[in-house]
């Protein structure tokens, strides 16, 4: 993160201790209308792994390798932690601990940093230094870490925050390269790739990318042959095991922040496109590790409790191998009230005890853990090693939750209440499920709370977070294995040929697509194939495979398979759209059409519809544009000639979110292929 650095270097300072803020008491009205959420446990997302639930921690922070910091960590469920600090990585010097320009705190060495690690039960996450660093320095630390001290540090990247550096006009993270392009940083990661495994071929590296719809993504610097994304992928992707991804996307008020999260299924579906496209032979196997994420507002308060619960789900469903929140302590900012709470703009998940510089306000007590802390224990309660996230919805925009099915059947639903003022009453429906009659365990986290309680499974206070886990009314265990990861192929506009391997015992596979909660059977078979068709073109699907032995018992679902159809091969017209000038936030769009057909068209209207309701067209010309909802509209009275007709008409776009392009468009009502 780079907006801190300040405060790290005042927390390395000084840890001061304070009276805690009490908290006001809290009123709610439920809502009259139950709100209802659906789970559809054969819509199965990713398998959580073991090391999905992370944090940082930082060479500055004097408390990164005491007993009471790894036990704090320990009880809220960490499984991984990132070493040496953020922006501080690129500066760091391991075999001489020393960070030039930054302050280095006493007894936070590496050594000091692993027996922290080990007491807290997880697994630690090393940035090797890029900006001043040498591959050699790295291959060195991985020698030290694995082969001398035998510490079996399995994950390693190189740098943090690289591409800012200058290159694109911002510069905060240092870089002693002349040449700090993603060009050059991409030939130094295979150099420290190369390097590191052939000291322990075992270790997975990876290389810093951008969130696509944060800055740069999207954009090209002088000289370069395309995004950061883009080259940096295009070099290294055959070198590395995973790409490393930040995420702070801010927002103007408590609501906007944790709205934030709605972007995370079409970031990460983009950002998977990206590796597939760009990152060559090895992209499929290539990890996404998102190693910082905090909230724009209330970090210390419920907004931040909640945004972590959200986007830590979110991203652990959509594949991400671990989520590492900003930061284990960080120091206070600009304090305010949020939802009636004392909120000290402190990133950290623990209080630091340091005051403002006038010493008007001071945090709590040293280590008082902040409501992002208890979301994150409670987490850790909701998800384990091994479980499937499976889909699940709610009929009101303030209440998201997510589930989780486990190897013992049991089933797992965290329900959010976005909702500051209002209890909402909640309905829980299944798909492909039957809990028990036993009442449920039921745990609640609200808002000013000091710590998790158990709740009601049918009413959400305001502002909380809630885990209701049931068990089965009968056990699967004669089910076949779940089939392994489906792929698609032979892809067009309306038809995908999904395959996936064969399970014992099976004599029946369902192909199930994903509509939100609520699951649709697309076809049945008894092989290990089968072409689906009557698709929609330009749409994403997301599909699971279930098997069904002779007995009728059917298994868990596979992993999903998310693809989208496109154009028709042939049609009486063609259309081609492009982004030729992307600002992160907003672009020029060109659309060339081509009338193919035998008959000249006077007068035209080209159709199609933006994937998100955060994209749009701010002017365009050569046209006529009228947008309504996510649905454009675009006409002219000129006249397109037979057989090759052509005209280009241009827009300026903006985006406040992941900016997927639409892909389907139909000119007079015919459907037009990809130009």
């Amino acid at each position: 993160m780079q907006t801190a650095i300040p405060r790290r270097v005042a927390l390395g300072t000084a840890l001061l201790a304070a009276t805690a803020l009490a908290a006001p008491v809290q009123v709610a009205h439920a809502a009259d209308t139950p709100v209802k959420v659906t789970v559809n446990a054969r819509a199965g997302q990713a398998t959580v792994p073991a090391t999905a639930l992370g944090v940082n921690d930082a060479i500055w922070d004097t408390t990164l390798g005491t007993d009471a910091v790894a036990d704090l960590l320990g009880a809220a469920g960490v499984k991984m932690i990132r070493y040496p600090g953020g922006s501080y990585a690129d500066i760091y010097h391991w075999e001489t601990h020393t960070a030039p320009g930054g302050y280095v705190a006493p007894n936070t060495d590496f050594d000091t940093f692993m027996a922290s690690v080990r007491r807290t039960g997880a697994e630690p996450m090393i940035i090797a230094n890029y900006g001043t660093g040498t591959a050699a320095e790295a291959a060195g630390w991985v020698r030290y870490a694995n082969v001398t001290k035998k510490y079996g540090a399995k994950y390693w990247t190189i740098g943090n925050e690289n591409y800012g550096n200058g290159h694109y006009g911002s510069s905060w993270e240092a870089d002693d390269h002349a040449d700090k392009s993603p060009a050059q940083y991409a030939a130094e990661v295979v150099a420290y790739a190369d390097a590191m495994k052939a000291v322990d071929p075992t270790i997975k590296v990876g290389a810093v990318l951008t969130m696509p719809a944060n800055w740069p993504d999207a954009l090209t610097g002088e000289g370069d042959a395309g995004s950061w994304n883009q080259v940096v992928l295009q070099a290294a992707g055959p070198h590395i095991d995973f790409v490393d991804v930040h995420w702070y996307p801010g927002g103007g008020s408590a609501a906007e922040a944790i709205g934030k999260t709605q972007y995370l299924d079409d970031s990460i579906y983009l950002l998977r496109n990206q590796i597939n496209k760009y990152g060559g032979a090895n992209a499929s196997k290539l990890g996404i590790s998102l190693t910082e994420l905090n909230v724009g507002v209330g970090q210390n308060t419920q907004p931040g409790a909640i945004f972590l619960a959200d986007a830590y789900s979110s991203l652990i469903a959509n594949g991400v191998f671990t989520v590492q929140w900003w930061n284990v302590h960080n120091g206070i900012g600009t304090p305010s009230t949020v939802a009636g709470q004392a909120d000290y703009n402190d990133f950290g998940l623990l209080s630091s005890g340091t005051c403002t510089a006038d010493g008007t306000v001071c945090e709590p007590p040293l280590n008082t853990p902040f409501a992002p802390y208890h979301a994150l224990k409670l987490m850790s309660s909701f998800v384990h090693p091994g479980d499937q996230m499976v889909r699940a919805a709610t009929d009101n925009a303030l209440i998201t939750a997510h589930a989780a099915r486990r190897p013992n059947g049991d089933l797992a639903v965290l329900l959010i209440n976005k909702d500051p003022d209002a209890a909402h009453d909640v309905a829980l429906a299944y798909s492909g499920y039957t809990p028990s009659a036993a009442a449920p365990a039921v745990l609640t986290y609200g808002n000013g709370d000091t710590g998790i309680h158990a709740g009601s499974a049918t009413s959400l206070p305001p502002y909380s977070i809630t885990l209701v886990t049931m068990h089965p009314s009968a056990s699967n265990a004669a089910a076949p294995n779940a089939p392994g990861a489906p792929t698609a192929s032979a892809v067009t506009d309306r038809t995908a040929t999904i395959s996936w391997p064969g399970v014992a015992r099976a004599v029946k596979y369902e192909i199930r697509r994903a509509n939100g909660a609520i699951g649709e059977q697309l076809a049945e078979t008894g092989g290990t194939s089968f072409t689906v068709r009557n698709l929609q073109p330009g749409k994403r699907y997301t599909v699971n495979v279930l098997a069904r032995d002779a007995a009728g018992n059917l298994s868990w679902s596979s992993p999903p398979l998310t693809f989208t159809t496109g154009a028709p091969a042939t049609s009486t017209c063609t259309v081609k759209f492009a982004d030729t000038n992307d600002w992160g936030n907003g672009y020029i769009g060109q659309i060339d059409i081509t009338n193919t057909g035998a008959a000249p068209l006077n007068g035209w209207t080209l159709n199609f519809t933006w994937p998100a309701t955060w994209q749009r067209v701010d002017s365009g010309w050569n046209a006529t544009f009228t947008q309504t909802g996510t649905d454009m509209r675009v006409t002219s009275d000129a006249t397109l000639a037979a057989d090759g007709g052509t005209t280009s008409v241009g827009f300026v776009g903006s985006y406040s979110g992941p900016n997927v392009l639409p892909v389907a468009f139909t000119l007079n009502g015919t459907l037009c292929s990809a130009g």
